[in-house]
C-alpha cells in the first residue's frame, strides 16, 4: 500500500502553501484499508507532530470533511466534493446510472443513490421518472436520514451506539403528519431495517410518496451508499413490495459487483 506523500511533487516553488500541502496529507493518511485512525496514527502516517496533526483534523472536523467518536476519527461523504469533478471523468457516476436507468425504465418510478453524511443522505446519483416531489433532486441534494429510506438503510448498516448518537443529535422534525420524530421510533425502524436489508418509508418525508431502499456495498461488503425508488402511496404497501423489492435488491447487487469490480 502507498503511503501518503508529505512532500510535493518536485521542489516547492515561492508559491507553496505548506499549511494547505499538509492538510491534503491529512487527508490521504485514510484509505480503504485504514479508514479509522487515532491522532497518534495521523501523526505517524503523515510525519507530523501529534499537536500539528490534531489541529489539523480538528479543522477538517469542523469542516465536515472529518468525524470523530472521541478516540477515531475517519473521513465523511464530505470529501467526495474535493474530487468530484475529477471522479465524474473517470465514470464513477456510470457505475451506477446504467442500472437506476434500467430500475426507472422497468418500473416507470425515479430511481436513486445516496450517501450518509452525518444526519443526512447526499445524492450522489438519480434518474427521474413521473415527478412526483415538490422539490427539484439532483446531485448534492441533501434530506435527513431519519426520515428517508435510503437514510434508514444506510444508519441501520452502522454500530448501534453509533446509528443512536447520530439520530440523538438530530432534530427530528415531523415534515409530514407520518413522521416519526421520537428517537426509540427511528431506532426502532432501523431495527426493522436491519433485520430485513431494506426500508420502507410511508408519507414521512413528503405527503403521497412512498420510498424503498436498500445498502450497496463494497468489495468488503462494507454499506457504503444506498439505492432506492420512489414511488406514489396510493396503493396498499404489500403490492409496493412486491413490484419494486426483489428488483431493487437485483439492482443494488449488480451495482455492488460493479463497485467491487472496480477496487
Amino acid at each position: 500500500m502507498t503511503e501518503p506523500r508529505t512532500e510535493p511533487l518536485g521542489e516547492p516553488s515561492g508559491e507553496f502553501v505548506q499549511s494547505l500541502a499538509r492538510g491534503l496529507t491529512v487527508i490521504r493518511a485514510f484509505s480503504g484499508d485504514r479508514p479509522a485512525l487515532t491522532l497518534t496514527d495521523v501523526a505517524d502516517a503523515t510525519d507530523l507532530s501529534r499537536a500539528t496533526a490534531r489541529r489539523f483534523l480538528l479543522t477538517l472536523e469542523q469542516l465536515g470533511y472529518v468525524r470523530s467518536d472521541g478516540k477515531l476519527f475517519s473521513l465523511t461523504p464530505r470529501v467526495l466534493e474535493l474530487g468530484y469533478s475529477y471522479l465524474s471523468s473517470l465514470g464513477l457516476p456510470e457505475i451506477i446510472a446504467p442500472h437506476l436507468e434500467t430500475l426507472a425504465h422497468d418500473i416507470q418510478e425515479s430511481a436513486s443513490a445516496a450517501v450518509l453524511d452525518g444526519g443526512d443522505i447526499v445524492y450522489v446519483a438519480r434518474v427521474a421518472g413521473r415527478k412526483i416531489m415538490r422539490v427539484q433532486i439532483t446531485v448534492g441534494t441533501r434530506f435527513p436520514a431519519y426520515a428517508t429510506s435510503m437514510g434508514r438503510v444506510l444508519l441501520a448498516a452502522l454500530p448501534v451506539d453509533q446509528a443512536r448518537e447520530i439520530v440523538t443529535a438530530t432534530p427530528l422534525e415531523a415534515l409530514t403528519p407520518f413522521t416519526k420524530t421520537t428517537i426509540d421510533d427511528v431506532m426502532a425502524e432501523l431495527a426493522v431495517a436491519r433485520e430485513s436489508g431494506y426500508s420502507l418509508v410511508d408519507q414521512e418525508l413528503e405527503a403521497g410518496l412512498r420510498s424503498l431502499g436498500v445498502p450497496i456495498t463494497d468489495a468488503r461488503g462494507t454499506v457504503v451508499a444506498a439505492i432506492n425508488v420512489s414511488t406514489r402511496s396510493g396503493v396498499p404497501v404489500e403490492e409496493t413490495v412486491a413490484l419494486i423489492l426483489e428488483r431493487l435488491r437485483s439492482a443494488a447487487a449488480e451495482i455492488s459487483r460493479d463497485l467491487a469490480a472496480t477496487a
